[in-house]
């Protein structure tokens, strides 16, 4: 029988995990995170900037802009990375382009991405076909004052609240086995909080799309309500 520090050649949870076409990535954490955060920061900018133009002549409030910079970034993050994910996830733990180094790195906080389990490729190519390019729709109408962008933010919102909650649910029946639990950096950042944005976030703004929807509604069914009165 082979020992186990020549069974392993991962860094992945459970120990025990066969990854046989494993090759450890040459990029550090610090230059994928860099990589991450500065593009997802540029974006931030760009988009704030853009939305502080009149819209219909209004300008939009403090935040609304913020949500339109959340969904900018959502369509990147949903596009680019998760979309790199459900095209390359067969071959990201041998190959070293850098969003597959992405994934590697990421899968220390769940090997479910580095074994192409059903449920990640399945949630995340839906992420990517549906949720990345609604997300740019979403600034599009809000910029273009679209009467559907309300209509647009809660299908989106719905969508990455129900496919976040899953992603926990799915993990939490399994035990957290897919990552080294209480880990500072792999559990605790990459597992639980850059997830737990995808949960509240999308409240607020599904909340958010209630209220709107409902006024509008309600408007609607008032002016209703005066035209059966004129015409008794």
């Amino acid at each position: 029988m082979l020992k186990e520090a020549e069974t392993i050649n991962h860094p992945y949870w459970p120990r025990n995990l066969s990854i046989p076409n494993y090759v450890e990535n040459d990029r550090s954490m610090s230059e994928i995170l860099i990589f991450l955060f500065s593009v997802s920061g540029i974006l931030l900018l760009a988009t704030w900037s853009l939305t502080g133009r009149k819209v219909s002549g209004n300008r939009l409030s403090g935040g609304r802009r913020l949500a339109l910079c959340w969904f900018i970034v959502c369509g990147f993050i949903h596009g680019v990375i998760e979309g790199w994910f459900s095209l390359y996830y067969h071959i990201i733990p041998e190959d070293q382009s850098f969003l597959s180094q992405l994934w590697k790195e990421y899968s220390k906080g769940d090997s479910r991405y580095a074994i192409a389990d059903n449920f990640t490729v399945s949630m995340e190519t839906v992420t990517a076909c549906l949720w990345g390019p609604f997300s740019i729709w979403i600034v599009v109408a809000f910029l273009s004052n679209h009467s559907y962008r309300f209509v647009l933010q809660l299908i989106v919102s719905l969508g990455q609240l129900y496919g976040a909650v899953l992603y926990f649910f799915t993990e939490h029946r399994d035990g957290y086995i897919h990552s080294e639990y209480g880990h500072p950096i792999y559990f605790w950042f990459y597992f639980v909080f850059m997830n737990t944005l995808w949960i509240v976030i999308p409240f607020i703004l599904i909340v958010d799309s209630w209220c709107q929807l409902s006024a509008c509604q309600s408007i609607l069914d008032k002016t209703a309500s005066k035209g059966k009165s004129k015409r008794s």
